[in-house]
């Protein structure tokens, strides 16, 4: 009963997405989904999330929201962007790395995640393969883009992932995901696997 208590405050307190928290209106089409692989690879850095979220709000609010956009915009656009946003430790590598990212999304899928969700025909692991192939996305990238990507991409849930679970044995929750699912109760695996992240890092 405690667990679950504490699940629910966990929910109730953390229970939103970083995807909505930037503002992405997360669907199965190109641009959201490219959208969630920027923040992906700006979230991975070390650098406090709330500035990755605001560096990914002031790239968007530029409209650097497609691959397109995002290759043709010049290296001082995305930098000076990543800088409004806070985002400025990592700026020069990552907006050279935003427009190899880019570049290669065009050139090896038409700019559509969507293709690579198909080549890897329900296989997480390939899925996340794929995603490393991406300039800045690590595994840490990767297991974020995956965490978000489930509410859209229901093949990839229940994706609960290392630093999920470390979130759920700091507040004293089972680590065991088919346990924090039962507990969770049918709640969108993707608002319980950011909640348990956002639990992990919140140093309270």
């Amino acid at each position: 009963m405690r667990a679950r208590g504490t699940l629910a405050e966990l929910l109730e307190r953390h229970g939103r997405t970083y995807a909505a928290e930037a503002g992405i209106r997360l669907r199965d089409t190109p641009q959201p989904l490219y959208q969630l692989l920027v923040l992906s690879h700006l979230l991975s850095a070390r650098i406090r999330a709330r500035v990755a979220v605001a560096a990914a709000r002031a790239l968007f609010s530029r409209r650097l929201r497609t691959p397109r956009r995002m290759a043709d915009a010049s290296w001082k656009e995305r930098v000076d962007a990543l800088g409004e946003g806070g985002y400025r430790r990592y700026d020069e590598r990552t907006a050279t790395q935003l427009g190899d990212g880019a570049l290669l999304l065009l050139d090896a899928y038409g700019g559509d995640l969507r293709r690579l969700r198909e080549e890897a025909d329900g296989d997480t692991g390939v899925l996340s393969t794929g995603l490393r192939r991406f300039p800045g996305i690590g595994p840490a990238g990767a297991d974020i883009f995956l965490r978000e990507v489930q509410t859209v991409w229901p093949e990839t849930a229940p994706y609960l992932d290392a630093k999920a679970l470390q979130g759920a044995g700091q507040l004293g929750l089972p680590t065991a995901p088919d346990e924090l699912l039962r507990l969770a109760k049918g709640q969108d695996p993707a608002l319980l696997a950011a909640a348990l992240v956002r639990g992990a890092l919140d140093k309270r």
